[in-house]
């Protein structure tokens, strides 16, 4: 089981990637339709509202006061978005949201899956999931990949791989196959089931790689 120090780096780990994805408003597909959903929202404003959004979006990109932390968008491959961040303590990702989520009526917060290299750490290729909400702490959730399953285990709305020597096991097997599925339970008792195409993952970890090497 991961250590509780482990835990809170990760937390802080996935939380700063999802703030970055969010900021920059990457361009793979699922992330693309949600960026675009929500720009049909802004057009029913007033003329006033929208330009103030289009002033914050702005202000959000990198390239306004760019600094250390910041993260920049190395490419698009499939449904993966590769990215890196500036600084020191650099941190580079593939990142991707699920293609489908069961069941579809229940609400909740949104789910990425990223792989992140921080070499300040020496850390490379950790596999992170979000899940879009809370789940027990402890509680193990799955993915599964072609015939093989691997247990996660749970921190909030966070999952790892519970034994994080099959985490390199997991990713040779993500890029052999179509598609990851990931299953878990809230702490209220729904069970969800979440989809995720592996179209370019092969390609967008390495260029993260490389941006951290």
């Amino acid at each position: 089981m991961i250590a509780s120090a482990s835990f809170r780096a990760r937390i802080l780990v996935a939380g700063a990637a999802v703030a970055f994805v969010l900021a920059l408003g990457p361009g793979h597909a699922a992330l693309a339709k949600e960026k675009a959903s929500h720009a049909k929202a802004e057009s029913t404003k007033s003329g006033k509202d929208a330009k103030k959004s289009k002033a914050k979006e702005k202000d959000a990109k990198p390239g306004k006061g760019a600094d250390q932390g910041k993260a920049a968008q190395l490419g698009t491959f499939g449904e993966w978005g590769a990215y890196a961040t500036q600084g020191k303590a650099k941190t580079c990702y593939a990142l991707a949201q699920p293609k489908s989520r069961e069941p579809s009526s229940l609400k909740r917060d949104p789910a990425y899956i990223f792989i992140s290299t921080r070499p300040a750490e020496n850390v490379k290729s950790e596999i992170s999931f979000i899940i879009g909400f809370p789940m027990k702490d402890g509680s193990e959730a799955t993915a599964e990949v072609g015939s093989s399953s691997f247990s996660l285990i749970a921190k909030g709305a966070n999952a790892w791989v519970k034994n994080p020597a099959e985490e390199s096991r997991l990713i040779e097997a993500m890029k052999r196959h179509a598609k990851l599925t990931v299953k878990a339970t809230s702490a209220k008792g729904k069970t969800t089931t979440d989809t995720y195409v592996l179209t370019g993952l092969g390609q967008a970890l390495e260029k993260a790689h490389k941006a951290c090497h």
